[in-house]
């Protein structure tokens, strides 16, 4: 048996957005497959990390299907950490099917990589000023149109699960405490 040409685009993809799906449509215009790492996919319900790992699966899921690409060409798998910087890079490894080439524009994940043998490319950032996560995250917070951020699909998930919702009740929750504990 022979195994795919496959490239692997390690992300946290909260939310998946149209700057994910044009790096994953790099890898797949460059490879047979890709395999997409959800990283850090033991958080969730946190200001930075507010989908599980099974939603973002969804959303990548349905944002792939959304550009009409054929769902057998991508392998979503969650990657957690593992708090040991030098030991990472070996879980993601065994962990994700094999792959040939890591995408990352992140230069520690670069470096990890690097110094295990992994052969490594940038993918093509895309308007990385307006398509990126803390930027979408913070305009659902304030009720701002973060739905021209990400593909119509997958607003309407996130929606139906009542994302915006639960990061507003995360950020409500983190100022109580903070405030509780004498932070303003």
């Amino acid at each position: 048996m022979v195994i795919p040409k496959r490239g692997l685009l390690i992300g946290r993809f909260q939310p998946f957005h149209i700057g994910h799906l044009k790096a994953v449509e790099q890898v797949l215009s460059e490879n047979e497959e890709a395999v997409i790492a959800i990283g850090s996919s033991q958080y969730s319900f946190t200001p930075e990390n507010p989908f599980t790992a099974g939603e973002r699966i969804e959303m990548i899921r349905i944002a792939l299907r959304g550009a009409g690409h054929d769902l057998s060409r991508a392998i979503a798998v969650p990657v957690p950490d593992i708090g040991e910087h030098h030991l990472w890079m070996s879980r993601v490894i065994a962990t994700v099917p094999k792959f040939d080439t890591l995408y990352t524009n992140n230069p520690f994940v670069r470096t990890l990589a690097e110094a295990v043998g992994v052969r490594v490319k940038e993918p093509e950032l895309y308007e990385r000023d307006r398509f990126n996560g803390t930027e979408i995250r913070r305009l659902m917070l304030e009720g701002g149109a973060w739905e021209n951020f990400v593909q119509r699909e997958v607003a309407a998930y996130i929606k139906k699960i009542g994302g915006v919702e639960r990061l507003r009740v995360i950020h409500s929750q983190v100022r109580t405490s903070a405030t509780r504990e004498g932070n303003p």
